[in-house]
């Protein structure tokens, strides 16, 4: 495998590993209006993800700087062109992050109500955006044989950016509503697992829809057969809810995202962006990236830091594995969640 090809693969996985982690704390955001009727909870909602969600986050920036740094003509390409999804992107992420930061600041019912509503807000904004860039990255922009966008700005607001910000956020929800009921206890696992049961079905289908179109433009046997995968996924984690397995059913919903992915991924190799225009002047690997000697020294410097990285991932995840219970404290006496 060249350097290039594994670069390639490399980003791929640090999106896919993006989506899988930070798509639970997007899913248990959106779901609070939903799950969270009470005070306690919604802190119990919030307590799930506390320790976890900044972390999760570093995957997007590591995913963002190795397309910067490996590919600099992809991202050249992809930051005008998407420049409105990317900044409601940030925007979504920086007000939530305000706001699990400031949610605690006071004690007052006002207070903790309208920073949690900032929290789903941001955590929406956020899975639509990340969502309709990739989206429209795999299924075409609007970019000519220079790699500039034609049109205005919202020309990469497309259907298929949309497809994507759907699909995502879709399969988000469930994603987190499979991690209530397999993290908590009480009457927020049981409607966890009620919605999870309900809309995990529907929540595929724009996922499946993305990665069927994208592998029925340029897959192969290998993408077709992981399509099938996650849609096998599918039915597996819907029937392993419905029976209370919760560990069962979230694993099977992750591989729905793993398979989607890679099906994405593995069809559009070796495009890294796809031109609606003409398929002529999508942007190759070979275009975008930079030389092999800064593809070698990227290379050993990831060999050393990843691992640390991945191993300070596992530990958090293992301190904070224990199911949580909702807690009789009102919300003016309640601990901060990323604490």
């Amino acid at each position: 495998m060249d350097l290039q090809t594994l670069w390639f693969a490399a980003v791929a996985v640090l999106w896919t590993g993006f989506l899988l982690l930070e798509g639970f704390d997007f899913g248990v955001a959106a779901l609070i209006p939903v799950i969270g009727r009470k005070a306690a909870d919604r802190h119990l909602m919030l307590r799930s993800i506390g320790p976890l969600w900044d972390g999760n986050e570093v995957w997007l920036i590591t995913a963002a700087g190795a397309v910067f740094a490996a590919f600099p003509g992809w991202y050249a390409t992809w930051l005008p062109v998407l420049y409105l999804p990317f900044v409601l992107v940030l925007f979504g992420l920086i007000i939530r992050a305000v706001a699990f930061e400031w949610r605690h600041s006071h004690h007052t019912a006002q207070w903790d109500s309208t920073w949690t509503h900032v929290i789903t807000a941001g955590s929406l904004i956020a899975a639509l955006g990340v969502g309709a860039a990739l989206g429209g990255t795999t299924l075409g922009l609007p970019i000519d044989g220079d790699g500039i966008r034609v049109g205005g700005a919202f020309a990469g607001v497309t259907w298929s950016a949309l497809l994507g910000g759907v699909a995502l956020l879709a399969w988000s929800t469930v994603h987190g509503a499979v991690f209530l009921a397999l993290k908590t206890d009480g009457p927020v696992r049981v409607a966890a697992r009620r919605f999870a049961v309900r809309w995990s079905p529907v929540a595929a289908l724009p996922l499946l829809a993305w990665a069927g179109l994208v592998h029925l433009r340029s897959g192969t046997f290998v993408t077709g057969a992981l399509w099938l995968v996650a849609a096998l996924a599918v039915l597996v984690s819907w029937t392993r809810i419905r029976v209370d397995r919760e560990g069962q059913a979230f694993t099977a919903w992750a591989v729905v995202m793993l398979a989607s992915a890679a099906t994405i991924f593995g069809a559009v190799y070796p495009v890294v962006v796809v031109s609606s225009i003409d398929p002529a002047f999508s942007v190759t690997i070979a275009e975008a990236s930079v030389s092999d000697y800064t593809l070698t020294i990227m290379t050993w410097a990831a060999g050393v830091g990843l691992p640390v990285v991945l191993g300070y991932q596992t530990w958090t995840y293992w301190v904070f594995r224990k199911r949580l219970t909702a807690e009789p404290e009102t919300p003016h006496t309640e601990e901060p969640v990323n604490a």
